[in-house]
């Protein structure tokens, strides 16, 4: 089941993938950026770390390498990601997650 619709109707960002691969929205305070992933294809994240993360798995599966440690992660299931800790990852196609970065300005949100 998709995202409902007003979660789809919440505004986008930017990230570096396109529309036909990934989809998002984005809630926005002044502490933390709640982003709705929908992905459409299989992604291949590099590694990367920014600020502390959290995320949790609604439909789909992700290999998710925090630290050195990798571990799979499915429907029902949470990770969370240190600020500063390396991590990568590979999700599969038909993946949603919910993830909340501690950095609210950790993506743009896409101006229409």
């Amino acid at each position: 089941m998709p995202f409902p619709d007003f979660i789809q109707a919440l505004p986008g960002i930017d990230v570096p993938f396109p529309e036909d691969v990934v989809q998002t929205a984005v809630v926005k305070s002044d502490d933390a950026l709640v982003v709705f992933f929908t992905f459409l294809k299989d992604v291949a994240l590099p590694a990367h770390a920014h600020g502390a993360q959290w995320g949790t798995v609604v439909a789909g599966e992700i290999e998710l390498t925090i630290g050195g440690k990798t571990g799979t992660f499915r429907a029902g299931d949470s990770y969370s990601i240190p600020s500063g800790v390396e991590h990568s990852g590979m999700i599969k196609a038909g993946t949603r997650v919910i993830d909340i970065f501690e950095e609210a300005d950790r993506y743009q949100i896409k101006q229409d």
